[in-house]
C-alpha cells in the first residue's frame, strides 16, 4: 500500500520470524529480511504483509525528511530573496552565467570608459541648439548614453533563446521517438563520449524465435519465424524429417513448457485490424511456448500439470525451478519419456545450461533410454552450446527430476525458500536445450557505425553467454574485424574476482578499452558508469528494469526505455526511448550537437551585433559625430528586429558534417577561443560597414560630418534624422544579413540557403518591423526619431551598401574562421587520441587478470526481464 510500510507474514516460502527493535544483544538490522517498504516494487514472488508503519514513520518518510534537510524543506535562498539554484546549475548553465558575467564586467568598463570620455571632451545632445547644453546637460545627456550602452551591450535576449532552443529541441526529439525528461539532458548529449547499451530489444527486435535444439543427443532445427505456431515445424537437423513426435523433442518442450509462465494469445492489431499471436510474458519463454505448440500441445496443457512450487528466476541462480504434480503418470506425456514408477512430482529446471549440467546426474537419450552424465558427456554438451552461442543464439537447458516425495516439509514455515530450491535440484536428469535468435533491430549495424565515426564507443553490456556476446556485437559492428575480441570482450567475472570488485585502478585499465561486457548483472552497469566516469567519458546509459536505476542515476545520460522499461528505471533517467530502440539514441545524440550547435551560432550572433552597437557609439562619441542612434532606437533594435532571428539560428538544423566531429568536453565553454575572434571580427566589420554609410549619409544630408558643425546648419534637427534613418535602415538589413551568415562558421551563405524555414519567418518578422520603425507616421517620426518617408530614393540605395558590405566581408572573415575550427579540431583529436592510446597500453595488464572461465548463457539476461514481472 502506498505510504504504508509492512512485515512479510510467515507463508510458504517467507521467513517468518520477527526482527527485535533494539534492545538485547545487537542492533537493530539496517535492512531486516522480513520486512518490506513502502515505494519498492515487488518483482516476483507471492507473500502478505502486515502494516506497521505509515507516512512519515516509514523509511521512504525518512527519507523525505532527509531530503528537506535541516531547515523542514524551506527553499535556499541568495541575495535575501532570489531562489538559489546553484547546486541544479547545468554546465550550459554555468557556462553562460560566466559569460554574462564577463560581458557584465566589461560592459560597466566600457560605459564608464565612453560617460568619462564624452564629459571631458563635452559632447552633448546633438538634438539641442549649439551653445545651449551645458556641464549639467551634457552629463546628464551622457549618463543616458551609457545606460542605453549598457542594455546594449549585455545580451539579454540569451537566456530566452536558450531556453527557447532547449525546448523546441525536445518538442523535435518526441518526433524521432525520445522523450527529454530533463532540459540537461540535450546539451549533455552533445559530448556523449560512451553508449552504454543493453542487447534485447535495444540492439536487437526482442522477439525471440526458436531455431535449434538438442535433445537425446539429437539436433533439430526449427523453422517459423514470429510468434504464429501454425508456421514452420520442427524437423531433425540430419535427415529433415518433421520431428514433431519424436518422445526426446515431446519430452523437451513439454518439461520447459512446465518451466514457464508466458502464455501466447491471439491479437488484433489496432492499427491494420489483423489478428496475430502475442507473448504475455518474458520474452526468453516465448520461443519455447511457441515451439511446444508447434509439436501439438494445447495451451491448456500446463493446466493439467498443478504446479505446487516455484522458484523464480534470479541472477545467483541462474535459473528457475518448478515442481509440479504428476500423480498417477507414468509418462510424461502420450509418447513422451517414461516417469519413475509411483513418481507423484516433477522438478523441472531451465535456465543457463553450464549452471543446469553442472548438477545432472544423467541424460535422456533418443530411445528413451537414460544415460549416467560423464564429465565427457558434460563437456559434449557444453560443446554443443558453445557453438549455439558463436552463433548469436541464446542458449537455455532443461534438466527433471522425478519425486516420489517432495523432499521438504510443506508444513515448516521456516524452510526458506533457497532451501526447498537446493533440496529439488538433486540428481537432474537433462532433457535438452533449444537456442533462439532475437534478429538484429534494422539500422542499428549503420548506427554504431555512424557513432564510431562521431567518436563516441558504443559498449553493450549484456547478460548473455561471452561467445554469444561477441557474435552479436559483430553483427551489429559494435565488434569490427580489427579488434581484439580478448581485450575488447570480457565476462564480467573479471570485474568481481572472489565477488569483489577490482581496485579502482585496475577497474578503469579493464573498462577503458572493453566494447562488450558479457553475463552482467544489474549491479556491474553502476560499477562500469563508475569506471568510465574516472577517466573522463560522458556516458550514457540504457536500462529497464528495477534493478538499472543505481545506473540510471548515476550516468550522465541515463535511457530508459519507454515499452519493457518499469516506471522505476523511467523516474531514474534522464530520456525516455518510446520505441527501445538504440537507433533513436544515436539521433538524439546528433540532435543534442545541432541543438547546441545552434545555441553557438546565436551567441556568436547576437554578442557580435552587441559588440557593433557598442563600437559605434564609441567611435561617434569619441570622433565627435553626432550619435547615430537614439536610446530609444537602441532598444528598439535590441529587443524587436535583433530577436527573433536569434531564436531562428537556435532552430538551426545540424551540419551533415556534425556526426563527424569529436565529442565536445563537458567542461568545455559555450564560447570558445576561436569563437571570440569570429565575434569580434564580424563585429568590427559591422561597425565599420555602418559607420562609413552613417558619415556618407551625414554628407550627403547636412554637407557636414562633425556634431558642432552641423548644430550651426539650419533646420539641422531634420537633416540629422534623415542621416540617421539611413544607417537604421542600413543596419537592420545588415543584421539580417549577418544572421544568414551566422548559420554557419565556416560554410557559405549560399549553402543550403533556405534549409531553416524559421530564419525566412524571423526575417520576414523583422522587416515588417523595420519598415513600421521607420514608415509608420507618428510613431516614426515623433517616438522613435526617424523619417524613412523623407529619404528619398538616394538614402535607401546608401543604405543598401550596409548589407552588401556585410555581406562580403563576414563572408571573408570565414576563411579564418574555418582555418581556426580545423585548429581546435586537430587539436582536441590529438588530446584524445593521446588519451586512447594511453588507455590501450592495458591489454597487456587485462590478460594477466583472473579470466575466470565461467560459461554461461544468454539466461543471465532473464535476470533483469524478469524483475520486470509482477507476480503478486
Amino acid at each position: 500500500p502506498r505510504g504504508r510500510a509492512g512485515r512479510a507474514a510467515g507463508g510458504r516460502g517467507q521467513r517468518g520470524r520477527r526482527v527485535g527493535r533494539g534492545g538485547g544483544g545487537g542492533g537493530e538490522k539496517l535492512t531486516p529480511e522480513n520486512m518490506v517498504f513502502s515505494g519498492c516494487s515487488v518483482t516476483s514472488g507471492k507473500g502478505k504483509g502486515i502494516v506497521v508503519e505509515t507516512g512519515m514513520h516509514t523509511r521512504i518518510g525518512r527519507i523525505a525528511q532527509l531530503i528537506a534537510g535541516g531547515d523542514g524543506g524551506q527553499a535556499k535562498t541568495k541575495c535575501g530573496c532570489l531562489p538559489d539554484t546553484s547546486a541544479n546549475a547545468t554546465p550550459l548553465q554555468v557556462s553562460l552565467e560566466a559569460l554574462g558575467a564577463r560581458i557584465g564586467m566589461v560592459a560597466i568598463f566600457v560605459c564608464v570608459l565612453i560617460f568619462i570620455i564624452g564629459v571631458v571632451l563635452g559632447r552633448g545632445d546633438p538634438s539641442l541648439p549649439p551653445n545651449s547644453c551645458d556641464t549639467k546637460c551634457t552629463v546628464l545627456y551622457m549618463i543616458l548614453i551609457a545606460v542605453t550602452l549598457a542594455v546594449a551591450a549585455i545580451p539579454e535576449g540569451i537566456p530566452l533563446c536558450v531556453t527557447i532552443s532547449l525546448s523546441i529541441g525536445c518538442k523535435e526529439m518526441v518526433k524521432n521517438n525520445v522523450l527529454v525528461r530533463k532540459l540537461a539532458a540535450v546539451e549533455t548529449l552533445g559530448s556523449a563520449s560512451v553508449i552504454c547499451s543493453d542487447k534485447t530489444g535495444t540492439l536487437t527486435e526482442g522477439k525471440m524465435t526458436m531455431v535449434k535444439m538438442h535433445a537425446g543427443g539429437v539436433a533439430y532445427s526449427v523453422e517459423g519465424k514470429g510468434f504464429d505456431p501454425t508456421v514452420g515445424c520442427i524437423r531433425n537437423a540430419e535427415t529433415g524429417d518433421n520431428a514433431a513426435g519424436d518422445m526426446s523433442v515431446k519430452s523437451a518442450l513439454l518439461a520447459a513448457l512446465l518451466c514457464c509462465n508466458t502464455t501466447l494469445e491471439k491479437v488484433k492489431d489496432p492499427e491494420t485490424g489483423e489478428e496475430k499471436y502475442e507473448p504475455k510474458g518474458n520474452s526468453s519463454e516465448a520461443p519455447i511456448i511457441v515451439a511446444a505448440r508447434k509439436v501439438g500441445f494445447s495451451e491448456s496443457i500446463a493446466a493439467e500439470y498443478p504446479r505446487v512450487l516455484e522458484v523464480p528466476f534470479s541472477s545467483s541462480r541462474k535459473m528457475m525451478l518448478t515442481v509440479s504434480d504428476i500423480s498417477g503418470r507414468s509418462e510424461l506425456c502420450p509418447g513422451g519419456m517414461q516417469l519413475v514408477n509411483g513418481g507423484k512430482f516433477l522438478a523441472v529446471c531451465k535456465g543457463a545450461p553450464n549452471f543446469i549440467v553442472e548438477h545432472c546426474a544423467e541424460q535422456l537419450m533418443a530411445d528413451g533410454t537414460v544415460q549416467k552424465m560423464t564429465e565427457v558427456a558434460k563437456q559434449e554438451v557444453l560443446k554443443v552450446v558453445d557453438e549455439y552461442s558463436s552463433q548469436a543464439l541464446r542458449v537455455l537447458a532443461i534438466a527433471t527430476h522425478c519425486m516420489r516425495e517432495l523432499p521438504y516439509s510443506e508444513d515448516d514455515e521456516d524452510v526458506t525458500t533457497d532451501q526447498q530450491f537446493q533440496a529439488c535440484r538433486q540428481g537432474m536428469r537433462l532433457v535438452g536445450v533449444v537456442a533462439s535468435v532475437d534478429p538484429d533491430r534494422d539500422g542499428v549495424p549503420e548506427s554504431v557505425l555512424l557513432a564510431r565515426g562521431a567518436g563516441i564507443r558504443v559498449v553493450m553490456i549484456t547478460g548473455d553467454y561471452l561467445k554469444t556476446a561477441i557474435a552479436i556485437a559483430r553483427n551489429v559492428n559494435i565488434l569490427q574485424q580489427e579488434d581484439d575480441q580478448d581485450v575488447s570482450a570480457v565476462d564480467c567475472a573479471r570485474l568481481r574476482p572472489n565477488d569483489d570488485y577490482l581496485s579502482h585502478c585496475e577497474m578503469d585499465s579493464l573498462t577503458s578499452t572493453v566494447r562488450v561486457f558479457a553475463r552482467a548483472r544489474p549491479e556491474d552497469k553502476l560499477e562500469i558508469v563508475k569506471s568510465l566516469q574516472r577517466q573522463g567519458q560522458v556516458t550514457a546509459m540504457t536500462g529497464d528494469g528495477v534493478n538499472d536505476a543505481p545506473a540510471l542515476n548515476q550516468a550522465n545520460i541515463g535511457v530508459a526505455m519507454g515499452i519493457q522499461g518499469t516506471e522505476v528505471a523511467k523516474g531514474a533517467a534522464d530520456m525516455i526511448l518510446t520505441d527501445d530502440n538504440f537507433c533513436s539514441i544515436v539521433a538524439a545524440v546528433e540532435k543534442g550537437r545541432a541543438i547546441y550547435a545552434g545555441i553557438q551560432k546565436f551567441v556568436a550572433f547576437i554578442m557580435s551585433v552587441h559588440i557593433a552597437e557598442v563600437l559605434q557609439i564609441f567611435f561617434c562619441i569619441v570622433a565627435g559625430i553626432p550619435i547615430m542612434r537614439t536610446p530609444l532606437q537602441i532598444l528598439f533594435l535590441i529587443l524587436v528586429t535583433d530577436l527573433p532571428p536569434s531564436i531562428a539560428l537556435g532552430m538551426e538544423p545540424g551540419e551533415t558534417t556534425i556526426l563527424k566531429e569529436r565529442p565536445r568536453p563537458r567542461s568545455e565553454p559555450v564560447v570558445l577561443g576561436w569563437m571570440w575572434v569570429s565575434m569580434v571580427m564580424n563585429g568590427v566589420v559591422l561597425s565599420v560597414v555602418i559607420i562609413c554609410v552613417y558619415i556618407g549619409a551625414l554628407m550627403y544630408y547636412c554637407g557636414k560630418v562633425f556634431q558642432d558643425d552641423i548644430q550651426l546648419l539650419e533646420d539641422f534637427e531634420n537633416h540629422l534624422m534623415d542621416a540617421r534613418t539611413v544607417a537604421f535602415i542600413s543596419l537592420v538589413w545588415a543584421e539580417n544579413v549577418r544572421s544568414y551568415t551566422s548559420r554557419s562558421f565556416n560554410r557559405p551563405v549560399w549553402k543550403n540557403f533556405f534549409g531553416n524555414p524559421e530564419m525566412q519567418k524571423a526575417i520576414f518578422v523583422a522587416q515588417i518591423c523595420l519598415y513600421a520603425a521607420v514608415l509608420l507616421p507618428y510613431f516614426s517620426d515623433k517616438i522613435l526619431g526617424l523619417r524613412g518617408l523623407h529619404i528619398g530614393g538616394h538614402g535607401w540605395l546608401m543604405a543598401a551598401a550596409g548589407p552588401i558590405g556585410c555581406l562580403l566581408l563576414c563572408e571573408a572573415c570565414k576563411v579564418l574562421t574555418a582555418y581556426q575550427m580545423q585548429n581546435y579540431q586537430r587539436a582536441l583529436a590529438a588530446r584524445q587520441e593521446a588519451v586512447s592510446a594511453k588507455e590501450e597500453e592495458a591489454p597487456a595488464s587485462q590478460k594477466a587478470l583472473p579470466a575466470h572461465n565461467i560459461q554461461s548463457t544468454d539466461t543471465d539476461l532473464m535476470a533483469s526481464e524478469e524483475a520486470n514481472v509482477i507476480e503478486v
